[in-house]
């Protein structure tokens, strides 16, 4: 008999996810394994994978097993490794739940980014302490066809591209990477957002994620638009002494991001899981053998 893999779907503001539990980090999750689960047609589909593996069993987490039990491996839909994901968080945390690891209330989830608090609601939501924003110097411009935008560069544990635009369809297809420029200022790509306002503190955006294309939703991409917005209208927290709350519109819903006085960013929004089931190791290793 073959081998059965278990695997769950889940999604937070629709940027949905393959969830593997994999307790002792057993799976040999090569990218092309992680790329044939996320294809849409010939595998199960996601935007991403969240490996879901016990801090102490993972060799880049072992260091935070102290303070978080659970590790994140996330990794982008092409196979690529990355840093945070603050919608695969939530859902991260959901699971969680759905398997009886966690309970509502506060909880650490270590990352490539380091360790995360959440905070499961009664009413389904999921509060992610997302960390403080980084904002390098530089000018950063970002094009689509003929046309070009100043943007500013937030790093939320992984790199954002941020430009306010008239009209969200001046963003084009998304399919591919929007240049950005200088270069050099994302060396290991970016996650690009065109951004609009919608009324005092809201936005709506588009988003390419670097190894994924444009999502329905980004939720590290969501913290930078507001931290973005916040500094283009003279709302930084650490200078007004007063938070800062921005709703964020995503294609696939909506989101609410808080920056403190203190530089942290609490990120909430819903988090689902849809199905869940077993696969053929077989057919994962036919699929890219």
């Amino acid at each position: 008999m073959s081998t059965r893999i278990a695997f769950l779907k889940g999604h937070g503001t629709e940027n949905d996810f393959v969830i593997l539990p994999d307790p002792d980090n057993a799976l040999d999750l090569s990218p092309a394994a992680v790329a044939a689960l996320c294809d849409r047609r010939a595998g199960l589909g996601g935007d991403g994978v969240l490996h879901v593996v016990r801090s102490a069993a993972h060799p880049e987490a072992r260091a935070m097993a102290g303070e978080a039990e659970w590790f994140m491996d996330y990794r982008n839909g092409d196979g690529s490794v990355a840093e945070m994901c603050g919608n695969g968080v939530r859902v991260f945390a959901r699971y969680l739940q759905h398997a009886g690891q966690l309970a509502e209330g506060d909880h650490a989830i270590a990352t490539r980014g380091g360790v995360k608090t959440v905070h499961i609601a009664k009413n389904g939501d999921v509060t992610v302490g997302m960390g403080r924003a980084r904002l390098p110097e530089g000018d950063v411009t970002v094009s689509v066809g003929e046309h070009s935008w100043p943007a500013r560069n937030v790093n939320m544990g992984n790199p954002h591209a941020v430009a306010f635009v008239d009209d969200l369809a001046q963003a084009g297809d998304l399919h591919s990477a929007p240049p950005v420029s200088p270069a050099a200022a994302y060396p290991d790509g970016v996650n690009v957002e065109f951004v609009v306002d919608r009324g005092p503190r809201h936005v709506a955006l588009r988003v390419h994620e670097r190894g994924s294309g444009e999502t329905r939703s980004c939720g590290t991409g969501a913290c930078a638009v507001a931290v973005a917005a916040a500094r283009r209208d003279g709302a930084d927290p650490a200078v007004t002494g007063t938070p800062a709350t921005y709703t964020v519109d995503v294609p696939g819903g909506r989101l609410v991001i808080t920056e403190r006085p203190d530089g942290e960013i609490e990120m909430t929004g819903p988090a689902v899981i849809v199905a869940e089931g077993t696969f053929d190791a077989e057919w994962l290793a036919q699929a890219f053998g």
